[in-house]
């Protein structure tokens, strides 16, 4: 029985990465959000029991990419057509962010197909899945920056526009250049060669997680202090230690 159970807690992620995407083509993004966050948990959750368990399977290595793919991969990318249809439609409002509109396809009357960029993130997140699953390099770091990760990135833009509340940083955000390049860096970040640290311990012992205890600090520090906003500065600082860690390293 027990060996079902980290597949059990697999199966909530892919739960939530339905309800989410059903919120996110609502453009109810902060809805959306919160389903990817519980999806995440459930992903980090699922590796943990499997260890503890010992009970970790070729199954369940392709359930919990399955299970990434709807959540971190699928999602991210109806955000992102969201995201670029507003910037085409007149930028952000509460009425527009709960009801999706015909015109974010049409300005003057032309059909775009620039909010389809969006859907570049599902593509480079497959791709990056279907990499992880025959990689035998990935079981203790991550080679290019993982799925949930770039999923909190991407989702993070809706939350600071309607809840941060500064102008500046909605009209950033609500640039169509601003958006592509977002995408673009999504992509290849997904798909590199960086090598990044991550958070599975094996014990709790302090000195052999010096890297992964101060991130987790230094990040609800940031969470506390900044709310939303601290979410892509974390991406970053994780990408920018990671590397630093690698280079002392070597």
């Amino acid at each position: 029985m027990k060996r079902h159970i980290p597949n059990l807690i697999t199966l909530g992620n892919v739960f939530c990465g339905c309800v989410a995407t059903v919120f996110a083509v609502l453009n109810q993004l902060d809805l959306a959000a919160l389903f990817v966050f519980i999806g995440i948990v459930f992903d980090w959750f699922d590796g943990l029991a499997a260890r503890i368990l010992d009970v970790r399977s070729a199954l369940g290595l392709q359930l919990d990419s399955l299970a990434d793919m709807i959540t971190s991969g699928l999602v991210p990318g109806i955000v992102m057509f969201q995201l670029l249809g507003m910037s085409m439609s007149g930028g952000w409002n509460l009425e527009f962010s709960a009801t999706p509109s015909e015109s974010m396809l049409w300005i003057g009357g032309v059909f775009s197909p620039l909010p389809f960029f969006g859907f570049l993130i599902t593509l480079a997140s497959a791709y990056r899945l279907a990499k992880f699953n025959i990689d035998e390099n990935q079981v203790s770091s991550f080679i290019g920056l993982p799925t949930p990760a770039n999923a909190l990135l991407i989702l993070s833009l809706p939350l600071i526009l309607m809840y941060q509340q500064n102008d500046l940083l909605n009209e950033i955000i609500l640039n169509q250049w601003f958006l592509i390049s977002v995408t673009l860096v999504s992509a290849y970040l997904l798909n590199s060669n960086i090598a990044l640290f991550a958070l599975k311990f094996k014990n709790w012992n302090f000195q052999n997680n010096a890297l992964r205890y101060t991130f987790i600090i230094v990040s609800l520090v940031l969470l506390v202090t900044l709310r939303y906003l601290a979410i892509p500065i974390i991406i970053f600082f994780y990408i920018v230690t990671s590397v630093i860690s690698n280079l002392q390293t070597k």
